[in-house]
């Protein structure tokens, strides 16, 4: 398996995605399927309700990042989770020999 091979020759699984090239090519399909499911919207608008309540003047970058991240994580459709899961499965087979 490639990420046997990875970390036998001190490589981990990240390092091999991103000097491959793979790890962007897997960020820009997953944004590209969220923006198209409406995740990336419906995630926005719990930013401006967030924003609205605590009133915008009082709540930093980090508060709403903190505030937001569980519910963006919760709610990314599982379709799209699988879907990366198998991209990056496949990548590691076919990298398994390289």
């Amino acid at each position: 398996m490639a990420a046997d091979k990875a970390a036998a020759d001190g490589q981990s699984v990240e390092d091999l995605l991103v000097s491959s090239g793979e790890r962007d090519r897997l960020k820009e399909m997953l944004r590209t399927k969220l923006v198209e499911c409406g995740w990336r919207d419906e995630l926005k608008e719990h930013c401006k309700e967030v924003l609205r309540s605590k009133g915008k003047e009082r709540v930093s970058i980090e508060e709403l990042a903190a505030e937001i991240a569980p519910q963006g994580r919760a709610t990314i459709p599982q379709d799209v989770k699988q879907e990366l899961l198998r991209k990056i499965s496949k990548f590691l087979e076919e990298n398994s020999h390289a």
